[in-house]
């Protein structure tokens, strides 16, 4: 989806390693850039100004002319910068002039790590081209496969899928990319963190290697360029947005508090300032439902989303969420991948993320458009080296303030690791003042042994009875 920003200049090309970067090195008001001058079509610019956007955000106006040149793209994008019309919009336009997909193909594909991102994506394809002659689809999983076959059967021009699901019908032969001009990978960092690398490369396994190829995401690891080295041809990085920043009109805040205590703290803070709309952000999908469960029972409307929920009842949730139905929508990361919500008053870390980027990308649900928004962390003891963490990310400390009744009583505790986990005591051997003990020997060394002996005793006895 477009989100308006403030006009900006082309970004310089510059000669870096193996491949040229651009990024916007200034807002240059007076140089303001249309979609018209980007060479997209009547239709497109008509469709897109009627979804009220007249200006391209950075990450669109330095992507698009890349692509339409026929160039393999590297963008580094946070959610909420515009990079879905950042690939769709010249998808269009590249295939406006192609033939109309045969049976069961497909001309452009985009993967996804979410259900939720899929279809955010693909609403946003069917808005751009309702003045074309194109289709668009999107398959996932948690819902019938047997409609999305169907569909599939007229051919489609750009589908968006998530790799699961899209395996499903390539090894069911009901899908064929034998014209496949365009691949997209949309958030890469997260199918590399949810485990899709094997389910990737068996996707790329079945496209033509005469392809067009587009990666974006929100950072790019050791892993994700490793990835990127195989699949891209000479690509364009491009860095379109500062990164590590949340939106100048958030208001951060902390409220220290014990590990026990902080569903009651979510709860008192809700009843206390009357919010009506609250995204609350848990670690676990067990967590979720147990927080949901609490809130529920002090009859407050509550809903959980996350990846054990099949899509009918992530949909619903979703759709209760926005229209007023359900007031606090409880998420997991994974699962709030591709939540297009516009503005959400409230954000609550219930538990803060695992890795640090990861705040940035909860607390952009709200402040958005110039609105003012309120993101909430509830933080243990537990939990003091992912707050050094996130605050070393953003660069800037998050103010803490005390809720009356719920101070912080344990002032120390074994830390969570980034990953989320508690760190592991030291073992005997490695404790002060005592002597380091030596390992058990190995199971398998003590069924060996356990062997022996067993055929030393048996041996014995029938000595002693042959005696």
């Amino acid at each position: 989806m477009l989100i308006e920003e403030r006009p900006v200049s082309m970004g310089v090309v510059s000669a870096k390693d193996h491949s040229p970067i651009i990024s916007n090195l200034k807002n240059d008001n007076n140089n303001t850039l249309t979609f018209e001058q980007l060479k997209l079509c009547a239709e497109t610019v008509r469709s897109i100004k009627e979804s009220g956007y007249l200006s391209p955000t950075p990450i669109q106006a330095l992507t698009i002319p890349e692509v339409l040149q026929g160039k393999d793209i590297m963008a580094s994008a946070q959610t909420g910068t515009g990079k879905t019309a950042a690939f769709i919009l010249p998808i269009i336009e590249l295939l406006r002039a192609e033939d109309k997909p045969k049976r069961y193909q497909v001309h452009s594909l985009v993967l996804t790590p979410t259900r939720e991102l899929a279809a955010q994506v693909e609403a946003s394809a069917k808005a751009y081209t309702k003045y074309l002659a194109l289709r668009s689809d999107a398959v996932f999983g948690g819902v019938s496969i047997r409609p999305q076959v169907k569909r599939l059967q007229g051919g489609v021009d750009i589908l968006v899928a998530t790799p699961g699901r899209l395996l499903d019908l390539i090894n069911q032969k009901m899908i064929r990319f034998d014209n496949l001009k365009v691949l997209v990978l949309d958030e890469a960092d997260r199918m590399l963190d949810m485990g899709f690398i094997r389910d990737i490369k068996k996707v790329i396994e079945y496209l033509p290697k005469n392809r067009q190829n587009m990666m974006f995401s929100a950072t790019f690891s050791t892993p994700i360029k490793k990835l990127a080295l195989g699949l891209l041809n000479d690509p364009v990085e491009i860095k379109a947005s500062v990164q590590n920043q949340a939106a100048p009109t958030i208001e951060h805040l902390v409220h220290p508090c014990d590990m026990a205590r902080k569903v009651d703290l979510l709860c008192h803070l809700i009843k206390t300032n009357k919010w009506k709309q609250v995204l609350v952000f848990a670690r676990t999908k067990h967590g979720a439902d147990k927080v949901v469960k609490i809130l529920c029972h002090q009859h407050m409307r509550a809903s959980a989303i996350h990846g054990n929920k099949s899509q009918g009842a992530r949909t619903r949730a979703l759709e209760g969420f926005k229209n007023g139905d359900i007031k606090i929508l409880v998420a997991t990361d994974i699962a709030a991948r591709g939540i297009d919500i516009h503005q959400v008053p409230f954000v609550i870390n219930l538990d803060l993320p695992n890795v640090a980027d990861d705040y940035v990308h909860r607390i952009g649900r709200t402040g958005r458009a110039g609105e003012a928004g309120h993101a909430i962390s509830l933080v243990a003891a537990e939990e003091a080296l992912l707050l050094k963490a996130i605050e070393k990310f953003i660069g800037n400390p998050l103010p803490k303030v005390d809720v009356v009744g719920f101070e912080q009583k344990i002032l120390k505790a074994e830390p969570l690791k980034q990953g989320g986990q508690r760190q592991r005591r030291p073992s005997q051997s490695a404790r002060p003042g005592q002597k380091a003990k030596t390992n058990p020997a190995s199971s398998q060394q003590r069924r060996s042994d356990w062997r022996k002996s067993s055929n030393r005793s048996t041996q014995g006895e029938r000595r002693t009875r042959q005696r």
